[in-house]
């Protein structure tokens, strides 16, 4: 394991058809599953610890179910890459009892490193740990990557406190056979779990659209995100271990264990010294404890801010028959909502014709409707906009505000890079909606063909006009022209892009290369890329 845990992947975006007719960007865990000879036996059901009392979030949720109600969540929206890093530390170091990962993406970079040693930490004390990630990245460049990867598997799953199951995992183990598979099977290679959760103890939980890698959490020198979680405590973390245990428990999943992946004692204890050495030689994480501490302080700060709400967590959910999708629905249900105003940040929009019809109706009743989504310039997938595109004057005409993010938004150095990282552009990568300031939605759903037919997605629904105030200012924010370019129709119905500096009449972008792409992936169908 000389390797042990080295970045493997390029710094651009994931999307299974770019994976098999580009390049693999490459995740660090996801590489190792391997199907047995013999046919894999499914084992007993198992479920989410209870919460018990004596952990540390035992008191804060209390305070709040005396005061407002059991039913009442606390939230708090986690708004930049390095809170994102900070507060997942926190959670998995003061985790008493049990620590439930759920991810799409886990990388082998600085941020999926130390949160794999601080979950090995909490093992270590006797924290139960579960980690479920997908198993899409895999075409590999070489065999001896897979070989490295089946060994950072198994010694992840070593643990006796610690277990790594794999959502739709390959059956191939050579580069040769996984590209076969990937060319005859293109619907199992499609259908990917891309929800991201992570849940402390059944009473703290972050849910959002952060995967664990660097450009999520702000350390990635080429580009970082602008993204956005909720952490939630009391009865929303619980919902979380339900939708969990479902895909925990699911014939989609399977165990690293049956994989006959080998381990040497020596190979153990190399693969611990290896991460801390890693760890300690990078610099990005100069900001951030190596070792778990306490975060008692920033848990008493959080107990006098969280915003009061109830909540309910809703996931699309695998099924032995494919996938019950019902996030479409419950968005469209969302939208239809308002009042006086919708909010919409998202990072990859191919809408419909009934959205439009929404949107439309929306503003035959007076609401007015914002949207904030990628520029060519800021985009990590061209070829989503290169299918969003088309759809820029539709929104426009049913007279709904349009806006899209500025690579070199002014905003960067405040939410997006964590500091020293000082990266070269930023994406959007949010998902979340606000109704009337009131009504919240944050999670891991794009509004894409992707997302509302083939992907597996959870979000949080939260009613809280604290939270959804607070919510609608960061999207206010995010839509100034220093941040944002405002698209618009002129008088000839024909786009010009505005923003603080200039006017312009073609899209945005950041290289004639990010143009070029965007005329060739037209022919890649929507939803494939």
């Amino acid at each position: 394991m000389s390797r042990f845990l080295q970045k493997q992947r390029s710094a651009i975006g994931l999307l299974p058809l770019s994976v098999v007719c580009t390049l693999a960007t490459m995740l660090m865990l996801s590489a190792c599953a391997t199907r047995t000879a013999g046919p894999y036996i499914q084992p007993e059901a198992e479920y989410a610890l209870p919460a018990r009392t004596g952990d540390v979030f035992a008191a804060i949720e209390s305070d709040i179910r005396d005061t407002y109600g059991a039913e009442s969540s606390g939230f708090q929206l986690i708004d930049t890459n390095e809170d994102g890093l900070r507060w997942r530390l926190a959670l998995i170091d003061s985790a008493r009892y049990s620590i439930d990962a759920q991810y799409y993406l886990w990388y082998g970079d600085a941020a999926g490193r130390i949160l794999i040693k601080r979950l090995r930490d909490a093992a270590d004390r006797g924290v139960r740990v579960r980690m479920l990630v997908d198993d899409i990245n895999t075409l590999l460049r070489d065999a001896g990557t897979i070989q490295q990867r089946d060994e950072i598997a198994a010694w992840v799953d070593s643990h006796p406190n610690m277990e790594l199951r794999l959502f739709n995992p390959w059956a191939n183990k050579s580069v040769a056979g996984r590209f076969s598979e990937a060319t005859t099977n293109l619907k199992q290679l499609n259908q990917r779990m891309h929800n991201k959760a992570l849940i402390v103890d059944n009473r703290a939980v972050i849910l959002g659209g952060r995967n664990v890698g660097d450009e999520y959490m702000g350390l990635n020198p080429d580009f970082n995100f602008h993204d956005i979680d909720v952490l939630g405590i009391g009865p929303v973390a619980r919902q979380t271990s339900v939708i969990f245990d479902h895909y925990w428990n699911s014939d989609w999943v399977m165990q690293v264990a049956a994989l006959g992946l080998e381990i040497l004692p020596e190979q153990m204890a190399e693969g611990g010294e290896q991460l801390e050495t890693l760890l300690a030689e990078d610099r990005a994480l100069d900001n951030f404890p190596l070792e778990p501490q306490s975060w008692s302080a920033e848990l008493e700060t959080l107990q006098g801010s969280l915003h009061i709400g109830t909540g309910e967590v809703v996931s699309d959910l695998p099924t032995a028959d494919g996938i019950e999708h019902v996030m479409l629905e419950r968005i469209r249900s969302m939208m239809r909502m308002p009042n006086t105003e919708l909010m919409i940040v998202n990072a990859y929009i191919i809408p419909t014709d009934t959205g439009m019809s929404i949107l439309q109706e929306l503003t035959d009743r007076d609401v007015e409707s914002v949207i904030l989504t990628n520029s060519l310039a800021s985009h990590d997938v061209p070829a989503v906009n290169s299918h969003y595109k088309g759809w820029r004057k539709p929104i426009l005409k049913t007279g709904a505000k349009l806006y899209e993010l500025r690579h070199d938004a002014a905003i960067q150095a405040l939410i997006s890079d964590t500091p020293p990282t000082q990266a070269e552009f930023i994406g959007l990568h949010s998902k979340a909606m606000v109704v009337d300031r009131e009504y919240v939605f944050i999670g891991s759903m794009n509004f894409d063909p992707r997302s509302a037919l083939t992907n597996t997605e959870m979000g949080a629904f939260i009613q809280s006009p604290g939270l959804g105030n607070e919510l609608a200012e960061l999207i206010e924010r995010d839509t100034l022209p220093a941040n944002s370019w405002k698209v618009e129709l002129d008088q000839d119905e024909k786009l010009r892009w505005t923003n603080d500096e200039e006017t312009v009449t073609s899209q945005p972008a950041r290289s004639w290369w990010q143009r070029v792409q965007d005329v060739l992936f037209r022919a890649v169908p929507k939803g494939y890329y």
